[in-house]
């Protein structure tokens, strides 16, 4: 009897002890507890990173980058944010060419045949002499009711008379050149050299105290009288100088409805082209809902022409100017903060 109780008891004590060897060495628990590790495997250094070189970085090298945004807002100004069309069926743009203005290049064959860069049914709407009063603001609000642009050539002297009227221009993202201080015509047996500089470069600074930003380096003529000397002169400064493919003659129009008349028939004949109109004129303002909704019906497409970069104005002639019409062109201001009614 007591035989069999030792013999169960030692059965009993041998089951404990390999119960506990087994669940300290064996179960899941031990992995939980001790987490296995492997141990890494012995690399070479690496080879030391080449000389560096002042003039080539590595990484722009041997990777293609495009600039942190940091990087891309120092190198250009922001555009324009882009309004949508409330106009379903407006002319618009068709296309945006860039000029690059070095040496001077001409456009328009009215007088430069070199660079024929419109296809068929395409046109440029140019206007000159303005900024003006009514007669400006009329075609920039025909101009945006077709969602459509053009380049502008305004005289210096209108420039300072009214700057508000020129900085709507700009802001409704048309392009702005040069034409003149005072509309004077360069190719006269009285006007010198030294004079037609003085008339380019004082329209230039006009513009650009006006604007409070240098306009592009877009230049026309008055009266298209293209003076050898003067075309020279632009050529060194690296401005383009326009001429047109068709004269709307509008100065000499009685009415709106001979305007888009005389602008058709010919468009229709040449089939492309710069077209020269004033917004300085009335009948010009008039006319222009109807052309626009004419260039649409007839399948004409605008381009609109932008310059690589702006043109560098000369200090002098910028110091000179504001000394001479002594006021801040440039103010931003708006009229009612200036002259207020206070009795009626």
């Amino acid at each position: 009897m007591r035989n069999a109780l030792g013999l169960m008891l030692a059965s009993f004590v041998a089951s404990v002890v390999i119960t506990a060897v087994w669940f300290w060495t064996a179960a899941p628990r031990a992995n939980i507890s001790a987490p296995q590790t492997v141990a890494a495997a012995t690399t070479k250094p690496l080879p030391p990173p080449p000389a560096a070189n002042p003039a080539k970085s590595i990484a722009r090298d041997d990777i293609e980058t495009t600039g942190s945004i940091a990087e891309k807002l120092a190198a250009a100004p922001l555009a324009p944010m882009k309004s949508a069309c409330a106009n379903p069926d407006a002319l618009g743009v068709a296309r945006v060419v860039e000029i690059d203005t070095t040496g001077g290049p001409g456009f328009g064959f009215e007088h430069f045949k070199q660079l024929d860069f419109l296809t068929d049914k395409e046109v440029v709407l140019t206007f000159d002499d303005g900024p003006w009063p009514s007669n400006t603001p009329a075609v920039l609000k025909a101009l945006a009711d077709e969602c459509t642009k053009a380049v502008f050539f305004p005289i210096g002297k209108h420039a300072t008379f009214h700057p508000e009227i020129l900085r709507q221009v700009a802001a409704a993202g048309h392009t702005i050149g040069a034409h003149t201080w005072s509309h004077a015509n360069l190719n006269s047996k009285k006007m010198t050299e030294q004079l037609a500089k003085d008339e380019i470069e004082k329209g230039y600074s006009a513009v650009r105290l006006a604007l409070g930003a240098a306009p592009a380096p877009f230049f026309r003529f008055p009266e298209l009288q293209h003076a050898p000397a003067a075309m020279a002169y632009l050529g060194s400064r690296n401005i383009a100088i326009f001429s047109c493919d068709l004269d709307s003659f509008d100065f000499r129009a009685k009415s709106a409805e001979q305007i888009v008349a005389t602008v058709m028939t010919k468009l229709d004949k040449q089939g492309k082209g710069i077209i020269l109109m004033h917004d300085f004129q009335k009948h010009t303002a008039e006319a222009m809902p109807t052309l626009l909704r004419r260039l649409k019906a007839g399948g004409y497409k605008v381009v609109q022409m932008k310059a690589r970069a702006t043109v560098q104005t000369l200090g002098e002639y910028d110091e000179a100017l504001i000394k001479e019409i002594k006021v801040p062109v440039a103010s931003t201001r708006p009229i009612g903060r200036v002259v207020q009614t206070v009795s009626q």
